[in-house]
């Protein structure tokens, strides 16, 4: 039998040395672990859960803050305070993918979905305005301030806004929570993360697996008229791996005056709140921040023009809760179960 050579044992030693450096190296890789980060944001909460080497809670924080730095109505410092102040001041990247996005689902939705809506959300109650004061709906006060909502009043050039009229006013409300649902993902995204839900008030981006190995169980809450708003009843489940979903209601947002009801759902073209059957409308989109402002045209609009605007999106399907008698119907646009799965 040949003796082995000197080149033999030293390759061989080689050999069991790397061997040993790679299952040393691969025992010693940060072990990943499932975490759960929650807190109060933008007058509602956040939710986020995701599988990664370390809690990334800072990291979500503080892109949380800038986040409400950008588009925040209720900070007095953030970039949307400030044009709507008509303070001197330049746009940012999170203002100016709002207003991209915003301007493509006004111009989809025909005017239904439209941020310059303020003056009128608060002049319902929905805003600044304290919801439930006493007030005389005035048809001439509406008519006034009509003339100026609409985006052919406003527009974004090099990084500033400039209006036609200075008491144009901005609420990205309907876009806001879903963006900063992208937003966070992306911060997970470049933390390394594959599976995770980021929730912010509602909507969802849902990516991967949970930790059980099983995807993200996302409800759909049944709207409730006869309980002043509470909601324990959900109307579906859906178990999902890789979705962008987003919701609006009027059986959230509302009050009374008198017999009336009146929904935070304000029609820009006509200044009132909407009146028709739609209860709910749920949006899954390429975006949060898509099926946020998708979700609020829907409203709008009314089920057939939301059907129809949804189907032009392309990238969009909806699944709608529709009041009939005393019941409840569900109409689904044709990509809804393809989009869901």
């Amino acid at each position: 039998m040949e003796r082995p050579n000197r080149q033999h044992i030293i390759g061989a030693l080689l050999g069991v040395g790397l061997a040993a450096l790679l299952i040393w190296g691969w025992d010693n890789e940060p072990k990943k672990a499932y975490y759960h980060n929650e807190g109060p944001i933008f007058g509602t909460y956040y939710n986020i859960r995701y599988e990664a080497t370390g809690d990334l809670q800072d990291s979500i924080r503080e892109a949380l803050t800038a986040f409400d730095n950008s588009l925040s109505l209720f900070n007095p410092h953030s970039v949307l305070s400030a044009v709507n102040d008509n303070r001197d001041t330049i746009t940012d990247a999170a203002f100016e993918t709002m207003w991209a996005e915003a301007t493509r689902v006004n111009a989809l939705s025909n005017g239904a979905f439209d941020v310059t809506v303020a003056p009128l959300v608060n002049y319902w109650g929905f805003g600044r305005r304290v919801a439930g004061d006493t007030f005389t709906v005035s048809e001439k006060e509406i008519d006034s301030l009509l003339q100026f909502v609409g985006f052919d009043k406003v527009q974004l050039n090099n990084h500033k806004v400039i209006k036609a009229d200075p008491r144009v006013q901005i609420d990205g409300g309907a876009v806001a929570k879903g963006q900063a649902c992208d937003w966070i993902a992306d911060v997970l995204v470049r933390n390394g993360c594959e599976n995770y839900l980021v929730e912010i008030g509602g909507e969802v981006v849902a990516k991967g697996k949970n930790d059980k190995g099983e995807p993200w169980h996302i409800g759909i809450t049944k709207p409730n008229l006869n309980n002043e708003g509470a909601q324990d009843e959900l109307q579906e489940i859906l178990a999902v791996s890789d979705i962008c979903l987003a919701t609006s209601g009027n059986y959230r947002n509302f009050y009374y005056e008198g017999t009336e009801r009146r929904s935070h759902t304000i029609d820009p073209r006509t200044g009132y709140p909407v009146q028709h059957s739609v209860l709910s409308a749920t949006i899954v989109s390429s975006t949060c921040m898509r099926a946020d402002a998708l979700a609020t045209a829907c409203m709008v609009l009314g089920a057939e023009d939301a059907l129809d605007m949804i189907e032009r999106a392309e990238d969009a399907a909806c699944y709608l809760i529709v009041a009939q008698n005393d019941s409840l119907m569900v109409i689904t646009s044709p990509k809804w179960e393809k989009m869901i799965k």
